[in-house]
């Protein structure tokens, strides 16, 4: 018929899924290899494994305080290197290097906890801040390649591709970890020990670094813009020049800098859920294996959960998806302040793994899609700030209430005010200025500056 528009062809699964190129499948893969960490060791097992067993000589609130504390000390050191990071990665092609050598290290703290015995508890705080300097350093970089990797209308689909591909790999493993810490015998270890544990360490140290080879194999180091005159000899002075740059430009992005104020915010609350609930329960008495089955159960709702966030965010858009997620987590903080059983810690977990991932994948990819490309380094730099100083601010309002009030259940509540402050901030961002800005600045960047190949 004339005049008639063809029809659209049907776009295939992976298409769908944001993994139809293998560099897209690639760069997924390493929040596979990282989620093992977060989920098995920060979440599931080290809390429990530290108040129990490191922390065994310690009054439980203590244990609590001190996990938290050196939480916070390992993403202090990540927030004070990470725009110096990230405006390297800018001037030198550097940022699957860089993503290497801290997953390295973030994998040989984990297989080092498994030398930590009982009132081992300064050997795990020293081993737990070096995992997290070693995990969320390898993010600065990893967050950095996906504006690189996706083009802007597969951002959503992509990055929810990873925190789904992560929470499946990582609720696989720490299924079969949970096995073998209920019932040793299917390995061949005595009962009663802290064998079973160790080896859950072991473990996420080796799945880790496999899953770490395929982004390094498969994805292309971005080529850079630099400044004629950028070379080597005189990388220091260029880094040092572009970080005081860095600041400028956030003024010249000024919905990007809101977005990253907010997600400083209300990133807290998320993250103190995340980085303190097993140790909450723990603290509450609950089992050892009703903690890690909740946490499980986390990883097996948020597979497809992260996909229907991208599929919210695609009929309102990804702000208003966000602001979703930060309702539903206000209501966890509520009830988390009245659990007492550990049928009320696993629908808090159904409840969390509705928004977690999708939340926090939906955060990436908007601010992905607001920032220039060729400044992606030093402005997730600044993302990995703002998400670090989360993790150190919650954490650190944890440990204080535990000091005032000698309890835990008082410090659940205070997250609220960081999901209704955060979602204020993000009310106030005009997404689609943002992105103009953003495109803007990477057309007159191809116009001034040579590209460097990576």
């Amino acid at each position: 018929m004339s005049g008639s528009r063809p029809p659209r062809p049907r776009r295939t699964l992976l298409e769908r899924l944001g993994l139809d190129r293998p560099e897209l499948r690639a760069w997924v893969l390493y929040d596979v290899a990282n989620s093992a960490a977060v989920t098995s060791v920060l979440t599931a097992i080290l809390p429990i494994y530290f108040a129990r067993v490191a922390g065994a000589e310690l009054p439980p609130a203590v244990a609590t305080q001190r996990f938290a504390l050196a939480t916070t000390a390992g993403l202090a050191v990540v927030a004070v290197l990470a725009p110096v990071l990230g405006t390297l990665a800018d001037v030198r092609p550097v940022k699957k290097r860089m993503l290497a050598a801290f997953a390295l290290a973030g994998a040989a703290a984990t297989a080092a906890l498994a030398a930590v015995g009982p009132g081992d508890w300064v050997l795990a705080t020293a081993l737990l801040v070096l995992l997290n300097v070693g995990l969320n350093g390898s993010l600065v970089f990893y967050d950095a390649l996906l504006p690189h990797v996706a083009r802007e209308d597969e951002l959503n689909r992509v990055s929810s591709a990873g925190y789904a591909a992560g929470y499946l790999g990582g609720g696989l493993l720490l299924a079969a970890q949970l096995a073998w810490i209920a019932r040793p015998e299917l390995l061949g270890l005595p009962r009663g020990g802290t064998l079973p544990a160790r080896l859950a360490f072991v473990s996420v140290a080796i799945w880790w670094l496999a899953f770490t080879l395929p982004l390094l194999l498969g994805v292309r180091e971005p080529a850079v813009r630099a400044p004629a005159g950028a070379g080597r000899e005189g990388t220091r002075e260029g880094t040092r020049a572009r970080l005081a740059r860095t600041f400028r430009q956030l003024r010249r992005h000024p919905d990007a800098a809101l977005l990253l104020a907010a997600f400083l915010v209300y990133n807290d609350g998320i993250g103190t859920i995340i980085r303190m609930a097993a140790i909450y329960g723990s603290e509450l008495g609950l089992p050892r294996g009703a903690l890690i089955g909740a946490i499980l159960l986390v990883q097996l709702v948020g597979v497809p959960c992260a996909y229907l966030f991208a599929a919210v965010a695609g009929r309102l858009g990804p702000k208003r998806a966000i602001l979703v997620g930060l309702a539903v987590y206000t209501g966890i903080a509520v009830l988390g302040y009245f659990t007492r059983t550990a049928a009320h810690f696993f629908a808090l977990a159904i409840l969390v793994g509705l928004v977690q991932g999708g939340t926090q994948a939906l955060s990436r990819s908007l601010f992905a899609s607001m920032v220039p490309r060729h400044l992606s380094g030093e402005f997730f730099g600044f993302f990995a700030i703002s998400e670090k100083f989360a993790g150190i601010f919650g954490p650190a309002v944890f440990a204080a209430a535990i000091a005032l009030t000698g309890s835990s259940r008082g410090a659940v509540l205070s997250v609220i005010g960081f999901f209704v402050a955060g979602a204020a901030l993000l009310l106030r961002v005009d997404v689609e200025q943002g992105r103009r800005v953003a495109r803007a600045a990477e057309a007159r960047a191809a116009a001034d500056a040579p590209e460097q190949p990576g």
